[in-house]
C-alpha cells in the first residue's frame, strides 16, 4: 500500500508537470519544430557523406589551383606573405602551367554581414574552382558585437567543403614532443553551434552531432597516418564517462576501427585528464597520434601549440576527400588592426599551414625545405623576430627573412 504521503507527493509531481506542460506549450512546440528541422537536416547531411566517395589524387591532375582567401583582420596580410614565400617555391611550376594561384576576396566580416551569410554564394562558388585553399583567420560574430548572429565562416567552409579532418602536428625535438592530432572537423558541438534554441528566457539548449561514418573517417586517417609514419601509439580523447550518446559513440567506434591495426597500441583518455597530461614531464612524450571530437581538439591543440611557441607559431590541414584548405590556428586579432599594427602581425602559422599545403599536394621537397626555413628563422638563427609590435619586424620583413632563407639551404 502506498502511504498517503506518497500519494500526495506524486500527485503534486503530475500537477507540476500538467502546469509546466500548459504554461509552456507554445515555446515548448517551437522548440521541436526547430529540432525536427535541425533532425531533417542532418540526415540529409549523413545520406550525402554515405553517398561521397569521391576522392582527388593531385598526381593525375594536369593543374593545381591554389586559392588564397585573406579573410578578415591581420588576414590578408599575412596570407600574402605567404602566397609570396610559395610563389617563390613553385615559380617553375607556375612557369610550366602545373599550378596557378587564384586570389578570393569577399570572406570579411562586413561582407558577410551584409549578405547574412556565412560565406556568401558567389565566394564559395570561387573556393569551389580551387584544388587547395590557403585561409586567412575569419572573425566570427559573438553576443555583443555589431554583427548578425551568422555561423563561423571555418565551421561553413569545413561543412559546405566536407572538410572533414583538421590536422595539426606540433613539434618540440629538445622536449621530445613529436605529436599530431586529428580532430573531426564537421561534426561535434561545432555542427549546429549557431542553430541552438532559447526555449524561454530562462532556459536555452545546444546540440552536438556524432555519425558512423563521420567518425569512422577520421578514425581511420588517423590510424592510416600513424602506420605510413611508424608510429606505434594512439589515443582517443572524449568525455564519454558523462557525454555519453555522442562521445560515447565516438569512442566505440574508434576502438572498432583500432581492431584493424593490431600493431599500434591504442588508448583512451577523458578530455579533462589529457589537458593535464600533455603539461606532465613524465608522461607527454609517450603520446603521437590524436584522435578527437571537434570541441576538445579545438581546445587542446591551442594548448599543445604553446610548447612550440604559442599559436601563433602552429598550422593546421583541414582534409576532405576533394578538398583541402590550410590555415593559421589563431584568430583575426581585431585589437591589431583597430591599434594600426596589422603590419606587425606574425606570419609564421600561415607559413607552417602553406608547408602543410605543399606536402599534401605532391611538393615534399618543398615543404620540407620551407620547414627548415622557418625552423632556421624561428629557432636557430633568429636575425628578425617579430613581437606585433614596432619593436620587432614587419610580417612582410619576416616572410623575406624566410625567402633568403630558402635561397641558402
Amino acid at each position: 500500500m502506498l502511504s498517503n504521503k506518497f500519494k500526495k507527493e506524486r500527485s503534486i509531481k503530475m500537477a507540476d508537470k500538467v502546469v509546466v506542460k500548459e504554461k509552456y506549450a507554445n515555446e515548448i512546440d517551437s522548440a521541436v519544430e526547430k529540432y525536427r528541422k535541425l533532425l531533417e537536416s542532418q540526415l540529409e547531411r549523413v545520406e550525402r557523406i554515405n553517398a561521397s566517395r569521391e576522392t582527388v589524387d593531385y598526381k593525375t591532375l594536369d593543374k593545381i589551383i591554389i586559392g588564397v582567401c585573406g579573410g578578415d583582420g591581420i588576414g590578408p596580410v599575412i596570407t600574402n606573405a605567404a602566397m609570396k614565400v610559395l610563389e617563390y617555391l613553385l615559380c617553375d611550376e607556375v612557369k610550366k602551367g602545373k599550378v596557378e594561384f587564384k586570389v578570393i576576396d569577399g570572406l570579411t566580416i562586413e561582407n558577410r554581414a551584409a549578405q547574412n551569410k556565412a560565406i556568401p554564394e558567389d565566394v564559395l562558388e570561387e573556393l569551389k574552382k580551387c584544388t587547395v585553399i590557403l585561409k586567412g583567420p575569419t572573425t566570427t560574430p559573438r553576443a555583443g558585437d555589431p554583427w548578425p548572429n551568422i555561423e563561423s565562416a571555418n565551421v561553413a567552409m569545413r561543412k559546405e567543403l566536407d572538410l572533414f579532418a583538421n590536422v595539426r602536428p606540433v613539434k618540440v625535438p629538445e622536449k621530445g614532443i613529436d605529436w599530431t592530432f586529428f580532430r573531426e572537423n564537421t561534426e561535434g558541438s561545432y555542427a549546429v553551434g549557431s542553430q541552438g534554441v532559447n526555449v524561454t528566457d530562462d532556459l536555452a539548449l545546444d546540440f552536438c552531432v556524432t555519425t558512423t561514418e563521420g567518425t569512422e573517417r577520421i578514425a581511420r586517417l588517423a590510424f592510416e597516418f600513424a602506420r605510413a609514419n611508424g608510429k606505434k601509439r594512439v589515443s582517443i580523447v572524449t568525455k564519454a564517462n558523462v557525454i555519453k550518446t555522442t562521445d560515447g559513440k565516438f569512442l566505440r567506434i574508434c576502438e572498432e576501427i583500432a581492431k584493424e591495426y593490431p600493431e599500434i597500441t591504442t588508448d583512451e583518455w577523458f578530455i579533462d585528464i589529457m589537458t593535464a597530461k600533455l603539461v606532465d614531464e613524465k608522461r607527454r612524450t609517450d603520446f603521437q597520434v590524436f584522435i578527437l571530437p571537434n570541441l576538445y581538439g579545438d581546445i587542446i591543440t591551442d594548448e599543445a601549440a604553446e610548447f612550440q611557441g604559442g599559436v601563433g607559431t602552429a598550422g593546421s590541414a583541414n582534409i576532405g576527400k576533394k578538398y583541402a584548405m590550410f590555415e593559421a590556428i589563431h584568430g583575426s586579432a581585431p585589437r591589431m588592426v583597430k591599434e594600426g599594427r596589422a603590419q606587425y602581425a606574425d606570419p609564421c602559422s600561415t607559413l607552417r599551414a602553406a608547408a602543410l599545403l605543399l606536402s599534401h599536394i605532391g611538393y615534399q621537397a618543398e615543404s620540407d625545405k620551407l620547414s627548415a626555413a622557418l625552423d632556421k628563422c624561428m629557432f636557430t638563427e633568429k636575425k628578425l623576430t617579430v613581437t606585433g609590435r614596432d619593436t620587432g619586424a614587419t610580417c612582410e620583413q619576416f616572410a623575406d627573412y624566410v625567402t633568403e632563407t630558402l635561397k641558402s639551404l
